[in-house]
């Protein structure tokens, strides 16, 4: 029988599922129970492939717009990540019954962003263009009234119409350092612009990218099981890299792993985004399992305890 080669496998801890996903995840599988298929779903509910197509297989519609959904009493939820104020009207203009899934830290930055603009402040949003979080966040205010900096370059650039009126906020799913950087600037560059009483990047990416730090360094590779379009999964990649990590990749599944890139390590490190299951992680270490002599740790930086209630209508 063949012999298998050593291989230590560092698991980073917190990983996977945070408040706001699971949270999500119930109202779906929640409202699926009580009201019955279909449930519509605007927008992924996670960012995540294998949760949405077990949500589909259950009943859920998702669609990208309300328009794509007909007159219906069905159930209507919005996604984790928050919508654009002119949703929740259109929906009401159409009596629809609306389910609320917004991560409530994600809420918590709407209504930030919404005192930043009462108290006659112009407000930026430090975040990643296109992504649905920002597109909500934008859509709290009027057109005009906020301003989104992706980078260093852009907070360098920006010439606000009075820089005494300043405030920002940030997207929930940021790099901590890369947002640090910007907030530096934006500081240096407007010493009166109002900051935000408690720190915008929630706790489960902050808690997810020290974890990281602390094992990228101590392995030969590392993986971090995630979707391309999951913000957060995105970030734990860069932080890895720049922790000294130089074989760091993102795979969805076990049967995206390219195995030529890990055919000489001796140690890896594991993680998952925020809107992956502990079950695609448990897949990808029976990858491993095939083609190495596995010992598997954990390293535990922070112990999560945190939970949100499910919306009033679906509790039992």
């Amino acid at each position: 029988m063949k012999t298998l080669p050593p291989l230590k496998i560092t698991l980073c801890s917190p990983r996977g599922f945070c408040a706001g996903v699971d949270r999500a995840i119930q109202i779906v599988e929640l409202a699926l129970q009580k009201y019955g298929a279909p449930v519509y779903v605007r927008h992924e509910i996670v960012h995540n492939k294998y949760v949405v197509d077990g949500l589909k297989a259950k009943g859920a519609i998702f669609v990208e717009d309300l328009e794509e959904i007909p007159d219906t009493d069905a159930p209507v939820i919005f996604s984790a990540h928050g919508v654009a104020k002119s949703v929740p009207l259109n929906a009401k203009s159409r009596n629809m019954f609306v389910l609320d899934a917004t991560c409530p830290l994600v809420s918590k930055v709407h209504v930030e962003a919404q005192r930043l603009h009462n108290e006659g402040r112009h407000a930026i949003l430090i975040g990643h263009r296109g992504h649905p979080e920002v597109v909500g966040t934008m859509g709290q205010l009027p057109g005009g009234a906020i301003s989104l900096v992706e980078t260093e370059v852009d907070a360098e650039n920006f010439i606000p119409v009075d820089a005494d009126k300043l405030g920002y906020v940030t997207q929930t799913t940021l790099s901590l350092d890369d947002t640090a950087k910007i907030i530096a600037i934006l500081l240096r560059r407007f010493p009166t612009i109002k900051t935000t009483p408690k720190e915008d990047i929630c706790y489960a990416t902050t808690n997810r990218q020290e974890a990281v730090k602390q094992v990228a360094p101590e392995v030969d590779a590392m993986i971090v099981v995630g979707a391309p379009n999951s913000s957060n999964s995105m970030r734990l990649v860069e932080v890895a890299e720049r922790s000294g990590c130089k074989i760091s990749m993102l795979v969805q599944r076990a049967s995206e792993i390219n195995w030529d890139m890990f055919s000489q390590i001796k140690s890896l490190g594991v993680t998952a985004g925020a809107s992956a299951p502990e079950t695609l992680v448990d897949e990808i270490l029976d990858a491993f399992a095939q083609k190495f002599d596995i010992s598997v740790s954990s390293k535990v930086t922070a112990t999560e305890d945190i939970a949100f209630n499910v919306p009033r209508e679906l509790r039992s």
